[in-house]
């Protein structure tokens, strides 16, 4: 049976098979609700339940009046009415599930894999920097990594995958992984990428292989001949697991490859290694809410 979920405060109304998460039923109806993780761990897609059921894994069965629902996780038992934080109209995805082959495995440290991936031959995907995929295992389960390399370079995806201790993935397919095996890929996920609408300033955080999603950006930016002003500041905890030979080199300052791309690539541990200058030590910043110009909202260090 089919059930249809309503949106609070709107005329907008989709339908919801009993399987089916509230988020998958919005995109197949042409609706974008924000998410990240789509795994119930990250929140991003965190909304409220007006009326109705739903169950929610990880969180059991909801009956509305409800807050903090994940609706990448909520499947309905009823009619429902949902109150997601924003709801925009947006073409279904076209995503697609191609059988990849390592082209290509490095280790820019001991913490880190750098994943080249090669599609068949006439193969393409189409996604927007920043984006991420899904690398499916052969029980069922996946695990997500955001796409390091620019939109242009569509025949393959470099993944930077970073080592976790008992990680099915990072500690046990990685690790047998060579030159010609094959991984599934499911593509393209997520909704981090830069809004191409306005041209304010942008500054671009991140942390360890944090810095994946914004190598895309940042080199889509370059290929395109972007002139939007650039900081980006990424922190690692020395500066020999930075996994950027350009960073590592040039320290602070502009970047080689445009002129508008300012780098400070930011040790949290001092030392000799460390590139001249660096003085932003993410893990010792106190959070506090810092106001950027031109910016219409405020970013938390």
């Amino acid at each position: 049976m089919t059930f249809d979920v309503t949106v609070s405060g709107s005329d907008i109304v989709f339908p919801c098979e009993p399987d089916e998460t509230v988020l998958d039923a919005a995109e197949r109806a042409g609706f974008s609700i924000p998410y990240s993780c789509r795994k119930g761990v990250c929140s991003t897609c965190e909304g409220g339940l007006v009326a109705g059921e739903l169950r929610v894994r990880g969180q059991g069965l909801a009956r509305g009046p409800a807050t903090r629902v994940l609706l990448c996780q909520a499947r309905p038992c009823s009619p429902v009415e949902i109150a997601p934080k924003r709801i925009v109209q947006r073409a279904a995805p076209m995503r697609k599930v191609i059988t990849t082959k390592v082209h290509r495995l490095t280790r820019p440290n001991a913490d880190v894999v750098v994943l080249h991936l090669r599609f068949p031959s006439g193969v393409r995907a189409k996604f927007q920097a920043g984006q991420y995929l899904k690398v499916l295992m052969d029980d069922g389960d996946s695990r997500n990594y955001s796409m390091a390399n620019a939109p242009h370079e569509s025949d393959g995806v470099q993944l930077h995958i970073r080592h976790v201790p008992g990680g099915r993935f990072s500690e046990g397919v990685l690790a047998g992984l060579e030159k010609g095996d094959t991984l599934n890929v499911e593509l393209p996920y997520g909704e981090f990428s830069l809004d191409e609408e306005v041209d304010h300033p942008v500054i671009l955080l991140g942390t360890g292989t944090g810095m994946a999603p914004l190598k895309s950006i940042i080199e889509d930016q370059i290929k395109r001949g972007g002139s939007r002003p650039m900081h980006l500041f990424w922190g690692h905890a020395t500066a020999t697991t930075c996994t950027s030979a350009t960073c590592r080199h040039n320290g602070p300052g502009a970047c080689p490859g445009s002129a508008s791309l300012r780098c400070f690539p930011s040790p949290s541990q001092a030392g000799p290694a460390a590139p001249v200058g660096c003085t932003a030590r993410f893990s010792r910043i106190t959070p506090t809410w810092v106001p950027i110009k031109c910016m219409p909202a405020v970013i938390r260090s």
